[in-house]
């Protein structure tokens, strides 16, 4: 046998191999969770405590939300889908900062928050359909002299740390060369009170989860948000990656949602307070609402 020959058949067999060990990352990648589920018959979903309305800890001290009930939905399709006579729903509380450390390492199957979705975080998960739209804004104190992010020079805004608030945040006071403090705390709630207690002058964080957190807190009247929006943040429903077979079932229900209309009932049980949808959602709504 001459070395050429030799070598040739080495190179087949190491690219067969490879060819083989890929093609069983690929299968096991996109059936991993729907196995999980199935296997265990269990589903884990990530919540927050404090993102009212969209994922918070309710009166009954169980998860709730506009996000956790499209989350509820997904389970309930899934269930549907393959037969399954029980399917338990185990809830895993879940912040920033390790929202996506939990879905890495498989704690939650699908997490149900106020999370944006960002071509830099598509690198690292997959996300569903759009769920929301809406903007960056800020809660001050009714009587503050601040109108907006162009009169925060020199003064504290609070933030939370790993959220794309916090960037866009950054970002914006770059570009209007306004030079403010940014302080980091812990949650929405912690927020609310630094700004009651004016450690902080305001704090930032999505228009749609300032709002909840006015409505709330019992103090209506001595609080108000700026009156501009500094950035666009699209909410998606967050899962693992390379797991398209899992992002089809979530996607699917999704859309029947939007196409049949549901989706309107459960807006206004959770955002009904902020009145009815608007254009942009509405769009959203619309052009989400895939066919079969």
């Amino acid at each position: 046998m001459c070395p050429l020959t030799l070598a040739c058949r080495t190179g087949i067999t190491q690219c067969c191999l490879a060819l083989a060990l890929f093609a069983g990352t690929a299968v096991s990648a996109q059936a991993g969770t729907l196995d999980k589920i199935r296997q265990s018959g269990t589903i884990s979903l990530g919540y927050r405590e404090a993102s009212i309305p969209f994922s918070y800890v309710g009166e009954n001290r169980q998860p709730a939300g506009y996000s956790v009930e499209l989350c509820q939905r997904v389970a309930e399709s899934v269930k549907r889908q393959f037969g399954l006579s029980d399917l338990q729903v185990k809830w895993v509380q879940v912040a920033p900062g390790n929202r996506m450390a939990k879905l890495a390492g498989g704690e939650i199957d699908l997490e149900c928050g106020s999370t944006t979705n960002t071509l830099s975080r598509q690198e690292q998960v997959e996300f569903s359909l759009l769920t929301f739209a809406d903007g960056g804004s800020l809660l001050m104190k009714s009587g503050a002299a601040m109108a907006g992010l162009a009169d925060m020079g020199g003064r504290k805004i609070g933030v939370v740390p790993g959220t794309t608030t916090e960037r866009t945040l950054q970002a914006a006071l770059a570009r209007s060369n306004v030079k403010a403090e940014a302080v980091k705390l812990k949650d929405h709630a912690e927020g609310l009170v630094a700004v009651v207690e004016g450690r902080v002058d305001a704090y930032a964080s999505d228009r749609v989860i300032l709002v909840g957190l006015v409505l709330g807190s019992g103090h209506g009247k001595d609080l108000r948000l700026s009156e501009d929006l500094y950035s666009y943040e699209p909410y998606a429903l967050m899962m693992r990656k390379d797991d398209s077979a899992f992002r089809l079932v979530v996607n699917r229900e999704l859309a029947r949602l939007y196409r049949s209309g549901e989706i309107y009932a459960i807006y206004d049980r959770w955002l009904g307070v902020l009145g009815t949808p608007g254009p942009l959602l509405k769009d959203l709504y619309f052009l989400n609402g895939l066919p079969e």
